[in-house]
C-alpha cells in the first residue's frame, strides 16, 4: 500500500470513528484463517454482526474475488471501515491487528490473539498508544450465565473464593493441529480469571490419556486461590461439533456456586447435527455488544489486549510444564 493510501486509510478511519457515536459502526471483515480447519469469520463472527443493529458489513468491490488482494489498509480507505473483524492466519494476524489500530480503526481479533508471547505484547503496545479499541474474541466470558456469576461473586454471595473447577470440553468435531490446549485452552483460563480477578501466578499442567486432544491445568492464583481447568475435546458422540461440557464451580469461605455456561440454553440434536440454541442472545451477540458499547462510549472495553496476553502467559506456561514435567512459575512482574 502507498504512503497516500496508508495516510488516507488512517484520516478516513479516523474521522469515521469520531462519528460512532452517530449511527451504526462500519465492520470490514479481514482473512479467514484459523487453526486447522476453522474459519471463525464466516462460521461466527460475520453471521453475527450482520444481526447486530449495531454495526454495518461493508467490504470492497474487488472482495467476492480476491478478498485480500489490494491490502488492508486501501480496503480501510475505500470502505470507511470503522472496525476491522480480523481473522487472518496466526502467524500473521498480530501484523493485521497493528495494521488496522494504526489505520485509525477497532479491531475484533480471532482467537488466539497472537502464538507468541512478543506478538500479543506489540498489539498491546499500539492499541495503547493509537487509543483504539482492541478486543479479543474471548467470547465465553460473555455468556449469560458467567457474566450472573461474577456478579454474584463480586457481591460475595459465597464469601471469599478459594477454589475453581472448571470443564471446557468440545464433542467432536476437527482436532487442531496445534493442540487443544492453544485451540482451546485460553477460553476457561480467561473466563476463571473473569469470575475471580486473580491472576495466575504458577502453572502445572498434566497431559491427559492421548497427549494433545486434552490436559488439566492446576493454577496457582494470586491471595491463595486455586483453580483446575480440564480442557478438551472428545471423539464425538452425536456425528457433530458441540459443547460438550462449559461449567465452573466456584468454592468459597461462605459457600458453593454451580455455573453452567450452556445456560440459557439448549442442546438440539437432529439428523444435520447438534447445536445449542439460545434463548438470549449468544455469547457472540453478546460480545459485540460489549464491543460497540466501548467504541461509541469511550469506556475501556471488558476484554483487551491485556486478557489476551495474560491467558496466553498462562497457556505458554502450561505447554512449558507439559514438556518438563514440572510446574511452571510465571514472572510477578508480567502479571
Amino acid at each position: 500500500m502507498s504512503q497516500n493510501a496508508s495516510q488516507n486509510a488512517g484520516q478516513n478511519a479516523g474521522r469515521n470513528a469520531s462519528r460512532a457515536g452517530n449511527g451504526v459502526l462500519r465492520v470490514l471483515p479481514w482473512g479467514s484463517g484459523g487453526l486447522g480447519s476453522q474459519d471463525h469469520q464466516r462460521d461466527m463472527y460475520l453471521p453475527a454482526f450482520r444481526e447486530h443493529p449495531g454495526f454495518r458489513v461493508v467490504e470492497p468491490a474487488d472482495a467476492a474475488d480476491a478478498p485480500e488482494a489490494g491490502g488492508l489498509g486501501d480496503a480501510i480507505a475505500e470502505t470507511g471501515a470503522q472496525v476491522v473483524c480480523v481473522c487472518a492466519p496466526a502467524d500473521e494476524r498480530a501484523d493485521r491487528i497493528v495494521e488496522a489500530l494504526q489505520a485509525g480503526c477497532h479491531v475484533l481479533a480471532d482467537k488466539p490473539m497472537a502464538l507468541e508471547l512478543r506478538d500479543a505484547e506489540r498489539v498491546a503496545a499500539v492499541a495503547a498508544e493509537t487509543g483504539r479499541v482492541c478486543m479479543p474474541a474471548h467470547h465465553h466470558r460473555f455468556g449469560a450465565a458467567v457474566q450472573a456469576a461474577r456478579g454474584a461473586l463480586a457481591g460475595g454471595r459465597v464469601g471469599l473464593p478459594w477454589n475453581v473447577q472448571a470443564d471446557f470440553l468440545v464433542d467432536g468435531g476437527d482436532p487442531c493441529p496445534q493442540g487443544e490446549l492453544v485451540n482451546f485452552g485460553l477460553y476457561p483460563v480467561d473466563v476463571v480469571s473473569s469470575l475471580t480477578g486473580q491472576a495466575v501466578r504458577r502453572v502445572h499442567a498434566l497431559a491427559g490419556r492421548e497427549p494433545g486432544r486434552s490436559a488439566v491445568l492446576l493454577l496457582d492464583h494470586e491471595h491463595g486461590l486455586t483453580s483446575t481447568i480440564t480442557v478438551g475435546r472428545l471423539h464425538g458422540t452425536a456425528g457433530a461439533p458441540g459443547m460438550a461440557l462449559h461449567r465452573y464451580r466456584v468454592s468459597g469461605s461462605g459457600g458453593v456456586m454451580d455455573v453452567d455456561a450452556n445456560r440459557p440454553g439448549a442442546t438440539v440434536r437432529t439428523a444435520a447435527g447438534t447445536r445449542t440454541a439460545w434463548h438470549a442472545p449468544g455469547t457472540v451477540a453478546r460480545m459485540l455488544t460489549a464491543l460497540h458499547t466501548a467504541i461509541v462510549t469511550g469506556r475501556p472495553p471488558e476484554a483487551g489486549p491485556a486478557d489476551a496476553l495474560a491467558a496466553l502467559r498462562v497457556t505458554a506456561a502450561a505447554a512449558r510444564s507439559l514438556a518438563l514435567g514440572a510446574p511452571v512459575a510465571l514472572d510477578p512482574s508480567e502479571v
